[in-house]
């Protein structure tokens, strides 16, 4: 069956919940020409914006008018069955696109707002769907708005933090490249140096991290009585950032002296208000002395040395933070980590399962998970119907 357009699917939504075209003007506030337009199919598209407010008044996730769902598509093929493909397009060919619509600032902000929530939730398939049209909105935002730049840089850099993430490299390279076209200040500057880190660090090019870390710590570094929540943690990520880098490159001592300093900034943000700017920036996500301890956790799986790491573990108790935290799930893998190699492999499974069972599309990207999960499976005889599943999940090579 041929995939349905966004019109169809909004004169079936707009059926079942009993209201006339006129109806559905009124509780969403869209014109009742522009509805008719869409459902009558002389309009293909619509602005993410107009599509939410459609399916508010609705009472449907904005998902279900925006793209299609399963069961209206023939399966995917090919480039079809790549989740990432229109997001890739989108920042390949950056414009405006062929709406008429005018995208306002309020309603990219509040679409903004959705795409983080989706991303912290590990909702990548929500992302998936969302995003391009998204990005499409900032850029014709940008060419009519004078705070339209900001907008996209911050647009830009959820984008290229998901690429990080699922591994589209060359898209994440791309994003980060527009944020530093369009960044407004140096908190923005900051969160797009610390993206550009985490980029290095999962290409494996350790060197240019350990630089670019190590230049920014050393520019950011703010006088702690006066610093904002921003440049706090801006400089507290960063040195995150260097510890994770001199970690890996056998440099302990200087690895623990930025988990000090780290320590320090945690502890002075906990007395600063933060703004919604600096959160959006991309730095305030749960910076604290957990997090810094999350990361001594994850230098003592560097240096391996499991037993440090379980009892960190246990002052951190990771289970009771947020499950939407990227930073927990990835403390989480290192505590099954810790649990093979000191041969606590029911329990290490049991750790692979909560993340799963709490970041269920988070776990596939996760390189870590199936060395983690390799090593159960080479010191098994046999599998568990939990490890065989898991191996399905993180997609564990034969």
């Amino acid at each position: 069956m041929p995939t349905s357009s966004i019109g169809e699917r909004l004169k079936r939504a707009r059926k079942r919940r009993g209201l006339t075209q006129r109806g559905l003007a009124d509780a969403s506030g869209i014109s009742l020409s522009l509805i008719r337009k869409l459902e009558q199919g002389e309009r293909g598209d619509t602005r993410l914006e107009t599509a939410r407010k459609l399916a508010a008044a609705l009472r449907v996730p904005t998902t279900r008018l925006v793209a299609a769902e399963a069961t209206d598509a023939e399966p995917a093929t090919g480039a079809e069955a790549d989740r990432w493909a229109g997001v890739r397009a989108a920042l390949a060919a950056p414009g405006p696109g062929g709406t008429e619509e005018v995208p306002t600032i309020g309603g990219v902000r509040s679409a903004l707002d959705y795409a983080i929530a989706s991303y912290t939730s590990g909702d990548l398939q929500d992302m998936s769907v969302t995003l391009p049209t998204l990005l499409r909105d900032a850029h014709a935002l940008a060419a009519v708005h004078p705070q339209g730049r900001a907008v996209r840089a911050e647009v830009m850099q959820i984008t290229g933090r998901l690429m990080t993430q699922t591994r589209n490299y060359a898209a994440a390279d791309t994003a980060f490249a527009a944020v530093e076209r369009d960044a407004p200040d140096a908190v923005h500057g900051a969160a797009l140096a610390n993206n550009r880190m985490w980029l290095l660090l999962r290409r494996g090019r350790l060197a240019d991290a350990s630089a670019l870390a190590v230049q920014w710590a050393d520019d950011l570094e703010p006088r702690l009585s006066r610093a904002t929540a921003g440049e706090l943690s801006a400089w507290g990520w960063v040195l995150l950032r260097v510890a994770a880098t001199a970690s890996r490159d056998n440099r302990a001592d200087e690895a623990e002296m930025a988990l000090r300093l780290a320590t320090a900034a945690a502890v002075t943000m906990g007395r600063t208000p933060t703004s919604a700017a600096t959160k959006r920036a991309g730095f305030i996500r749960r910076f604290s002395k957990l997090t810094v301890a999350m990361q001594q956790a994850e230098q003592a799986m560097v240096e391996e040395r499991p037993d440090a790491v379980l009892r960190l573990a246990k002052r951190i108790d990771a289970t009771r933070l947020p499950a939407a935290t990227g930073n927990r799930n990835r403390h989480l893998l290192d505590v099954a980590h810790a649990q093979v190699l000191t041969r606590r492999h029911a329990e290490a499974v049991e750790t692979l399962l909560t993340v799963e069972g709490d970041a269920p599309q988070w776990l596939p990207h996760q390189r870590y998970a199936r060395e983690v999960l390799s090593l159960i499976v080479e010191r098994r005889r046999t599998l568990t119907p939990d490890m065989r599943r898991l191996a399905e999940v993180v997609r564990l090579p034969l």
